[in-house]
């Protein structure tokens, strides 16, 4: 899969509003085919900044959503609501869903 993380810096105007904003983007995101997870998150330290966490079933699936017309209306509206362009972390991982964390791994009774 492509795994996706991006930090947002939020004018802070914004911020509170950046869910709503960024709503049609998300929704029109999280119904492609291709798209495994399109998560929002917000900084408890830093509250102008949010956090994207995506994945696409594989490059193609990549391809596809940066091709859409709902990514090219994004590329349009979200830049004048942001402090700074979004950094990111890119990779293709080995994998199709999340993994479990075993190290914090809560007992088959309490599941």
């Amino acid at each position: 899969m492509i795994f996706i993380t991006a930090k947002f810096r939020v004018r802070p105007e914004h911020a509170d509003r950046w869910p709503e904003i960024t709503d049609e983007f998300t929704r029109a995101t999280r119904g492609e085919p291709g798209c495994l997870w399109f998560d929002w998150s917000r900084s408890v330290d830093r509250p102008d900044e949010y956090v994207l966490v995506e994945a696409f079933r594989d490059g193609e699936a990549g391809a596809a959503h940066v091709q859409s017309e709902h990514f090219r209306k994004a590329q349009q509206a979200l830049p004048g609501y942001l402090a700074e362009t979004p950094r990111i972390v890119n990779a293709e991982v080995a994998q199709h869903d999340w993994s479990l964390l075993g190290e914090l791994a809560v007992p088959e009774d309490r599941a």
